[in-house]
């Protein structure tokens, strides 16, 4: 039975944060499950304030989050680890010998990922504008996929135990 869940993207800022937060909001406080988050590259860094802003409009403040990086101890103390994109589950099967369904493929039976901001808008940059409502339509998408995701988390095994063939 599933009871803690691991959320991996790659610096722990924007996707991964949005689906621990938004899971923690939506379970409420007699949640039975734990939900944390981790990158597989994550480094000291704040939660930028165009992730921070549409999740304080749901009542959520990820201002005070800390980015993890992904380890074995953290997966160990884990029951499931859900990835947002494909680079994040091939990282977890490469390095670790796990596999970790998609974000999508948990809430919807889809093998899509959820993009960063830059592999979806490589020139991101030079219209911030559309970067910004990218950024709300993935927080928006992660929050609305909340629910679904929950009810179907029955259905997915625990990561305990090396990769089938």
């Amino acid at each position: 039975m599933i009871q803690s869940i691991l959320f991996v993207c790659t610096g722990n800022v924007f996707r991964s944060v949005a689906a621990e937060y938004a899971v923690r909001a939506q379970s409420g406080p007699q949640s039975c499950y734990r939900v944390e988050s981790a990158g597989i590259k994550a480094s000291p860094q704040s939660v930028p304030l165009v992730v921070c802003h549409p999740l304080i409009q749901k009542g959520i403040d990820p201002s005070a989050h800390i980015p993890r990086a992904l380890t074995k101890e953290l997966i160990d103390r884990v029951d499931l680890m859900i990835a947002m994109s494909l680079n994040h589950r091939e990282f977890i099967q490469r390095q670790f010998g796990l596999t970790a369904p998609l974000f999508n493929e948990v809430a919807f039976g889809k093998d899509t990922p959820i993009l960063d901001l830059h592999e979806a808008l490589p020139d991101w940059e030079r219209d911030l504008v559309q970067a910004r409502d990218y950024v709300q339509s993935v927080i928006n998408h992660i929050w609305e996929s909340v629910p679904t995701l929950m009810a179907r988390l029955p259905q997915f095994p625990g990561h305990r135990g090396p990769v089938q063939p």
